[in-house]
This record gives C-alpha cells, sequence and structure tokens, in this order.
C-alpha cells in the first residue's frame, strides 16, 4: 500500500493518540486499517469519515505544533483519504503548518486589518519580537472593540490552547504571558465590549451581563427554552408561518428571507441539515462572537427550533478557528443541553430528535460563504460551489440545508415567542427586527450595539460615544463594503437606506476613520487582505485581486493604467463565482470616488 503515502514517514504515539481520539469520539474504536481488501467499498467508508479530515488534522497541530508528513500519512490511512488531499486540506488553511519552524514557543498572530492597523498593530509585533516573541501577522480575529488583537497558538505544548487577548493598556508581552498561563485575560466586565449590556430594553442582547453564559439553570430562569416549548405548540408550520410573517432577513450580508429558506428546506424529503455559520471573519466584525461567548444557549435553542420547524435532525456550528472562548462555551453549554434532554433523542419528552455537532474552521475569510463552509466541514478544501443547486435542495452532504448566522437565529426566539408580526412592528417596512452593529475605529466606545432599524449613521456613532477627532469617513459592512463620506450621518443604516446610498449594510461594521487616517495603508490592506484570502479557484478572483493590489501600490510610485481598476472591478462582479470576487473591489471603487486615496497622481 505505498502507494497510498506521499512519503514514508510514519506517525509519532502522540499524533497517533490525538488523531485516533478524535476518530473514536466519532465512529467508536474500530480504526480501519489500510488493506487491499479496502479496495471493496472503500468510497463508502471514505465518505462516512472524511468529514473528521479538519477535527483530525486541528488535533494533529494541537499535538505537536505542527502536522508533518507521518501525520499526514496516518491520516490518510484512518480516513481513507488520499494523502495528496489531506496535505492539500492542510495547506489551505492559515493556522495549519505543514512545515517544522524548529522552535517549541507559542505562535503569537496579531491582526493587521484597519482597526487594529489604524491602533498601532505594526508598533505592536515590533515589541513583541524584540520580547522574543513568534510573531505573525494576521487577518482580522474579530475583537475590533479591543485593539490591537492577539492570538496565541500554542506550539508542542498538548496543554496549551489557542488563547485570545488584547493587550489594551498594558505591554503586549504581559499579556501574552498571562494568556500562556492560562490567567484570564480582560477581566474587567462585559462592558467593554457590549457597553450596552444590562439594558431591559435590549431584545438580542438583554441576556449579556446578567445570565452566567456557563449555566444551563441561569438560561432557564431568564426564560430559556420557552420559545422552543412554545415552537412545539405552534407546530413546524405555525413556526414557519411566524418566521415568515416576522419579515426576517439574514443578518450574515446577503439579506435573504429566512421564513422563505427554511420552508424550502422544509418542503424537502429526507436527511436534512442545519447549519449555524458562526465563521465570522468580514474585517470589524464580531458580533457572533460575543454572542456565542455570552448567551451559548441562545444560538443552541434557536438552531433547535430551525431543526425543528424544517424537519432536520441534525445541525452543525461551524466556528471560525481564532474563536477558542466562543468554541469552549459551545461545547460546555451542547452538553449541558443534551444531558438536560433538550438535545438528543426526543427532545424536552416531544418526538423531535436534535443533536448538534462543532466544526472548528482554521483561518480561512472564503469559508464564510455558505457552500465553502460545506466543503470544509465535508473535509475538502473550503473553495465555494457553483449556484445552482442552491443549498436548499443541495447543501452539507448533498442534503437541503438551511444555513444562518447566530444574529439571525437569535431573532427566531423573540419571533417565536411573540409572535411574527410584533416583531415586524419594530423597524422599517424594508429592514425588520433589532440589528447588531459592530463599532469600531476611531470611535470613544468602541463595541456591539443593538438599535431597532432605521437609525442614523450620526444616531449609532453618537451611541458610541462620537469619533476620536474629525470624522473624515465611515467603512460600512467590513472589507467588502463601502467607504461613505462624513456628510451622509443621516444615512439610515437599513437594508433599503444604504442600498439607496450606493452602500451595503453587510454584516453592521461600522468602523470610524477621522482626518488623521493615512488611507492610503489601509486601502492598501484591504487589497492585500482579498489578494491572501482567494481560494485561488476562479480565474477572475484568483488574478484579480492579485492585479488590484497591485494598482495601489504602484500608485505610490507611478500612475495607474486609465480605467484599469474598472476593468478589473467588472471582471470579478462577473465572472467570479462567490461573493468574494463579487465585493474584492468595492472599498477601493468607493475610496477612490470619495477622494481618500488618488490613483492617478
Amino acid at each position: 500500500m505505498s502507494d497510498l503515502h506521499f512519503t514514508s514517514d510514519r506517525a509519532n504515539e502522540a499524533e497517533i493518540d490525538a488523531v485516533d481520539a478524535v476518530v473514536d469520539a466519532s465512529l467508536g474504536p474500530a480504526v480501519i486499517k489500510a488493506t487491499p481488501r479496502l479496495v471493496i467499498g472503500g468510497r463508502t467508508r471514505q465518505r462516512e469519515r472524511r468529514h473528521l479530515l479538519l477535527p483530525s488534522l486541528h488535533a494533529l497541530q494541537h499535538a505537536a505544533g505542527w502536522i508533518s508528513p507521518g501525520g499526514i500519512n496516518y491520516v490518510a490511512d484512518v480516513l481513507q483519504v488520499p494523502p495528496a488531499e489531506v496535505y492539500g486540506v492542510a495547506t489551505f488553511y492559515d493556522l495549519f503548518r505543514v512545515d517544522d519552524l524548529g522552535h517549541s514557543d507559542d505562535v503569537v498572530h496579531v491582526c493587521v486589518d484597519p482597526a487594529c492597523q489604524i491602533a498601532d498593530a505594526a508598533g505592536v509585533m515590533a515589541r513583541l519580537a524584540a520580547e522574543g516573541k513568534q510573531v505573525e501577522p494576521s487577518p482580522c480575529l474579530g475583537q475590533c472593540e479591543r485593539p490591537v488583537a492577539l492570538f496565541v497558538q500554542g506550539r508542542g505544548r498538548p496543554d496549551r490552547v489557542p488563547t485570545h487577548v488584547s493587550p489594551g493598556d498594558v505591554s503586549p508581552g504581559d499579556v501574552v504571558g498571562e494568556a500562556a498561563a492560562n490567567v484570564p485575560v480582560g477581566a474587567d466586565g462585559i462592558t467593554a465590549s457590549v457597553p450596552q449590556a444590562g439594558d431591559p430594553r435590549l431584545r438580542l442582547l438583554r441576556r449579556v451581563g446578567v445570565v452566567d453564559p456557563t449555566g444551563l439553570q441561569s438560561y432557564i430562569a431568564s426564560g430559556g427554552y420557552r420559545p422552543l416549548t412554545r415552537a412545539f405548540t405552534l407546530g413546524a408550520a405555525g413556526v414557519l408561518d411566524e418566521v415568515e410573517a416576522s419579515g426576517l432577513l439574514g443578518r450574515g450580508g446577503a439579506a435573504f428571507p429566512t421564513g422563505v429558506k427554511w420552508r424550502a428546506v422544509a418542503a424537502e424529503s429526507g436527511a436534512k441539515y442545519v447549519v449555524v455559520n458562526a465563521d465570522e471573519s468580514e474585517p470589524g466584525t464580531f458580533k457572533d462572537r460575543l454572542l456565542i461567548e455570552n448567551d451559548p444557549f441562545a444560538v443552541i435553542e434557536a438552531a433547535t427550533i430551525a431543526g425543528f420547524a424544517t424537519g432536520a435532525a441534525k445541525g452543525w456550528i461551524y466556528i471560525r478557528g481564532e474563536y477558542p472562548l466562543a468554541t469552549e462555551r459551545l461545547h460546555s453549554a451542547i452538553t449541558q443541553a443534551r444531558d438536560a434532554g433538550f438535545l438528543g433523542e426526543r427532545i424536552a419528552r416531544s418526538s423531535f430528535s436534535f443533536d448538534l455537532e462543532i466544526r472548528r474552521g482554521a483561518g480561512a475569510y472564503v469559508c464564510g460563504e455558505e457552500t465553502a463552509l460545506f466543503n470544509s466541514i465535508e473535509g475538502f478544501r473550503g473553495e465555494p460551489r457553483q449556484k445552482p443547486p442552491y443549498p436548499t435542495t443541495s447543501g452539507l452532504f448533498g442534503r437541503p440545508t438551511a444555513v444562518n448566522n447566530p444574529e439571525t437565529l437569535v431573532n427566531v426566539l423573540n419571533i417565536v415567542s411573540d409572535g411574527g408580526e410584533a416583531f415586524a412592528r419594530t423597524g422599517t417596512e424594508g429592514s425588520k427586527g433589532p440589528k447588531l452593529f459592530c463599532l469600531s475605529g476611531h470611535v470613544a466606545r468602541p463595541g456591539l450595539y443593538e438599535v431597532p432599524f432605521g437609525a442614523t449613521l450620526g444616531e449609532i456613532l453618537d451611541l458610541a460615544g462620537g469619533v476620536d477627532g474629525t470624522l473624515r469617513a465611515v467603512l460600512l459592512g467590513g472589507a467588502a463594503g463601502s467607504f461613505v463620506a462624513s456628510d451622509q450621518l443621516d444615512m439610515p443604516l437599513t437594508f433599503e437606506g444604504t442600498r439607496a446610498a450606493g452602500a451595503a449594510l453587510g454584516s453592521g461594521v461600522v468602523m470610524a476613520f477621522n482626518d488623521g487616517t493615512n488611507f492610503d495603508a489601509v486601502v492598501a490592506r484591504i487589497t492585500q487582505f482579498f489578494r491572501d484570502e482567494s481560494c485561488g479557484q476562479c480565474v477572475p478572483c484568483r488574478i484579480g485581486t492579485v492585479r488590484q493590489h497591485e494598482v495601489v501600490l504602484r500608485s505610490a510610485a507611478t500612475t495607474a493604467p486609465a480605467g484599469l481598476l474598472d476593468e478589473l472591478d467588472r471582471a470579478m462582479k462577473d465572472a467570479s463565482i462567490c461573493g468574494l470576487g463579487h465585493t474584492a473591489g468595492t472599498a477601493l471603487r468607493s475610496a477612490v470616488d470619495l477622494g481618500l486615496i488618488n490613483l492617478e497622481s
């Protein structure tokens, strides 16, 4: 069977134990080894096992600090996946390493995207390097409310888990040291990230800072699982009616009607799935992280209701690899919910069975796209699929799938409890209900804010204490969004309001920049982000993002060719497979149009 191996390397004992623990937990202790007889029925076994590839690679990385050739060979044998494909998946993700760096130190990832860039990420990296730390620049780490963000990835120390920290007002080295010693960092309260915490008028955030996120009984005492009981009373059809009546639109950026999506999945037969897309990697976005960290049971309950309404018996939560605390709390909450009968067979003594499984990403922005996410869960490279077919008919494992992000799902709890019509009375005609906004950049109180749809850009900035300095521009929707000028503060932050202004609401990013900002550097970083995060599957995006970044860099020394930027943007929008290519040039084009940068001088 040597043809299965791309080298003759063998896994060491620690690597074998790490992979076996993953496989045994899912398939039981019988681990199939490669023999010639596996040719018969091998493809069936491969399909049954391949979805364990991503957690197996995480186990190898955690055990040794990198993914060795021997580890790859062992995973290939156990899961019956060709070694070249295992290697291809391992090299797709930023958090995995397939080369031995020759040291045993933790790796400190430092965010260099706009919110942290303008907070002196470069200086933090320099200070950490001077202190002898192993430092790597990182795309957005989802901690934009507390820059400069750090993510510490343990290397060669199985007892060290990845840690999310922020230096704040102390030395970066001190913060990293505390994290490495498993000392809580930033214990100054949730109000630093959610300034409205404790306000009884809130809907989505009403439990944040009030309920113990690690205790099921605390959640139940706050009214938790009453919506699920109400859903059982309404029946699946009744839940679908209420969600449709609410007018709830997806909060991840695409703004697709949730009720329409759920009803389409419900109409399909056979096995179905619910997927919680918690891979929020859009620079400037951190709402789902804070929801999961502080209200994990709400996300689990809402996903369960989605399963009930659509007829799905299994759900998956795909969470980005840079969210260790959120992942830990989800694991704990799922275990507690299962032990209490709120997950598993015959939930809450009903005839409905539903369970959830977590998949942790490994650093790939494109996996926020739903079909790329499916591929990642299934054990393939996280490359988007062509549409149609759409996920409602052919999604995860080729089955009908309802995909929603945590914010969208948590809204469903209010809809089921109070009714769709009551929910629809909040907001505007085209944007109903409350909305979470991620405020960052040059604002006095960065953090997560909840307002009813209809609030203006100026009102939301005032809610965050206003702008530090003189406002020059605001980036709406993150790197895939648009810059808007300081004279557009009366713009309603609704789907229809931003559309009318030629912008997009996206995932709710509001990143403010004052007149002291070096926009050349900010825009160059945004174009570099898309260059690095393109999966490379389609030519327009693979080449277009590189050329776009080159145009921005070239303009610092010479004049950009007239019309080249427009041609690149048009080609990517017209011919890219997924939204990454469609929006990769949006922020750049808006920066040029507003005069924030000049590519022709």
